[in-house]
């Protein structure tokens, strides 16, 4: 299904304050980076010119005006292999100058959470991010509608107060 939303690096350019991220799920399918990591294969973080992608740029960019730059990620324990990849990925987003913590699902069991995934913009625009069940992107969708920016804007803050660093998390 095609989007006509603007991509994540024009919502993002646009974006003077504030931006935060919201992970619900503990698969999001496969990609090469992931599979390179299951064959045994490491990143040299030594070599920021073979793992620091566009997107990590975008981040850059935008931390570097001013924007807090915020990702939470909720997942089960013990964690799925996708997670096990993704947390020894992190390092890349931390170094792009986010801020990212990791909330066990079992710690959320009284917040009021959206069903889907998020990026939220200066806490007045959401990206919602929709998945097929085998964790493939589907499509994203733009919101602005006054309940579901209140709904994110708790959720995150919420998750956030309770979650912890990813320097402290441990897998």
């Amino acid at each position: 299904m095609p989007s006509s939303v603007p991509p994540f690096s024009e919502l993002l350019a646009n974006t003077r304050e504030s931006a935060v991220h919201l992970e619900l799920r503990d698969d999001y399918g496969t990609n090469p980076r992931l599979e390179a990591w299951k064959r045994g294969e490491r990143v040299d973080w030594e070599d920021r010119d073979s793992w620091f992608h566009p997107f990590h740029q975008t981040i850059a960019d935008a931390v570097a005006r001013g924007v807090k730059v915020r990702r939470a990620r909720v997942v089960s324990e013990p964690v799925s292999e996708y997670i096990r990849w993704e947390h020894y990925a992190t390092r890349a987003n931390v170094i792009a100058g986010e801020d990212v913590r990791w909330l066990p699902r079992s710690h959320a069991t009284g917040f009021l959470v959206p069903g889907n995934d998020f990026w939220l913009f200066d806490g007045s625009l959401i990206r919602f991010h929709h998945f097929a069940g085998d964790g493939s992107h589907v499509t994203d969708e733009l919101s602005s509608e006054a309940s579901s920016l209140k709904l994110c804007v708790s959720a995150f803050e919420e998750i956030w107060q309770h979650a912890t660093p990813h320097s402290e998390y441990t897998i």
